[in-house]
């Protein structure tokens, strides 16, 4: 079993032109996006392009927990247990795109901070 949390991982690794990482968890995406993901030789590796492809994993994956919580809610789900389980996952992805986020801005006001 794969936590899709923990896949989302895998774009910090897609840093690197040689792993595939963001192929991965940009799969889970919605077609048509919001944000533009710039195509290229130059960009496949890039940061920008992994962090887009990874928020566009946990728009999706936020998107289809709300449909899921919304069945279970009408009662109209097949499979209760999966609904509360994709909205469980969709929960502790934000949670990490959350705390990463607070990582990151933590470490620019350092490096903001530090004088030459």
């Amino acid at each position: 079993m794969t936590i899709p949390a923990i896949g989302s991982l895998e774009a910090l690794s897609a840093l690197s032109p040689s792993t595939n990482a963001a192929a991965k968890v940009g799969s889970e995406a919605p077609a048509g996006g919001t944000l533009a993901v710039e195509e290229g030789e130059k960009a496949k590796g890039s940061f920008g392009n992994a962090l887009a492809k990874a928020l566009n994993a946990l728009e999706g994956s936020q998107s289809s927990a709300e449909v899921a919580a919304a069945e279970v809610a009408t009662g109209t789900t097949a499979n209760p247990e999966a609904a509360i389980v994709k909205v469980q996952n969709a929960e502790l992805e934000m949670q990490l795109a959350s705390q990463m986020r607070a990582k990151a801005s933590e470490a620019l006001q350092t490096i903001f901070q530090t004088q030459v």
